[in-house]
């Protein structure tokens, strides 16, 4: 009789499903015959910008490099890090993508009979982590799409270790003001730990939106994450780092795998750090392709969720189902994600790209909803 590996998994693991990533270009390519130069793809809030020329060459400097481990402390980095943010060394833990440290706070800090907060229609990944290590997820249902600051500190009881909160949220592109934020930080325990998860950071240009870096000093208990992988285009690279008091950094670095960020990614983090002109232009770019995507829902009369990220959700009209008109765009060489999983049947989450992207779905979605 075969061995039933299900059977020995830990119970943490036995009940998950892996991730869903967006499609890749190739693999559409593939399955349709499609040629690839023709597949437009808006499915996982990447950068459409391509490389800044920095980036490309602090990658090459670094390939005489190769055969040597990286700098696994992550230094230089760290340096360019602590003088943009007002920051030290020791309140930095670097991962391989920003959710390497939502597996490391949730590692430290759970196990079996623990628990952790979510918002409803927030990153998938916070539950995924937290079931595997054997914990249990209290979903608190969401207020307009986005997160009830109120009602999740409400939903904090004795085995609450961590609370999760995604400002702007993905997938619905919504935010949290600084009044609700800073209510919520005043009523959370200080003996549970709040990871502000601020991947779209950089997008939001609202005079109400909190800056998580500001109360590091006054919330020992509060882990601020960002990621390099959307604004700064480094998505391929996976470098992510997170800012939080020094205690809660060693103790995300005690568990940290060593050299888990490797010498490309360091170099171009850095690079792209310092390229500011590459930034403005990303934010531009996005701006610009919120207002064409939105104009186009408002003329085919579709609502949507008013997103302060690179994304927007959109809502199909009625009779007409996400599963089946994500196929007919990816038949026309268009990739966009379909966010049923997330409690949202019916909605669709397109990323911003090009104005020629952007409006090669456009397209697309009108010959599909004709």
């Amino acid at each position: 009789m075969s061995v039933n590996f299900l059977d020995l998994a830990v119970s943490g693991v036995q009940g998950l499903h892996p991730y869903q990533p967006g499609k890749p270009i190739d693999e559409l390519a593939r399955e349709l015959g499609l040629n690839e130069a023709d597949i437009v793809k808006l499915a996982s809030n990447e950068n459409p910008l391509g490389p800044s020329p920095a980036i490309e060459a602090a990658i090459k400097e670094q390939l005489a490099e190769l055969t040597r481990y990286p700098d696994g402390a992550g230094f230089e980095l760290k340096a360019e890090l602590c003088k943009r943010l007002g920051v030290e060394m020791n309140q930095i833990t670097l991962g391989n993508g920003s959710s390497d440290i939502l597996d490391f706070i949730v590692r430290v800090f759970i196990e079996k009979g623990d628990n952790v907060v979510v918002a409803a229609h927030s990153f998938s990944i916070y539950g995924l982590v937290t079931r595997a290590a054997g914990g249990d997820v209290i979903e608190v249902p969401a207020v307009n799409w986005g997160h009830d600051l109120a009602a999740m500190a409400a939903a904090i009881n004795d085995k609450t270790r961590i609370v999760f909160v995604t400002n702007p949220n993905n997938p619905t592109g919504t935010y949290n003001t600084r009044d609700e934020f800073e209510a919520f930080l005043q009523a959370v325990p200080e003996n549970v730990v709040v990871l502000l998860d601020e991947a779209y950071f950089e997008f939001v240009n609202k005079p109400d939106y909190p800056n998580g870096m500001d109360y590091l000093s006054q919330y020992p208990n509060l882990v601020v994450s960002r990621t390099f992988s959307k604004a700064y285009g480094l998505a391929s690279l996976r470098v992510g780092f997170s800012v939080s008091s020094p205690q809660l950094a060693d103790l995300m670095n005690r568990i940290r795998p060593p050299f888990n960020v490797d010498s490309f990614a360091l170099a171009a983090a850095r690079a792209a750090l310092m390229d500011d002109a590459y930034l403005a232009k990303s934010l531009e770019v996005n701006s610009q392709g919120m207002a064409q995507l939105t104009a186009a829902f408002e003329e085919l009369k579709l609502s949507y969720i008013p997103s302060v990220g690179n994304f927007v959700c959109f809502k199909l009209p009625e009779g007409y189902k996400d599963a089946e008109v994500n196929q007919q765009l990816l038949a026309q060489g268009v990739i966009i994600r379909p966010v049923a999983n997330y409690q949202m049947p019916g909605y669709i989450r397109v990323s911003i790209g090009t104005q020629a992207e952007n409006q090669t779905f456009i397209e697309a979605l009108k010959k599909v909803l004709a």
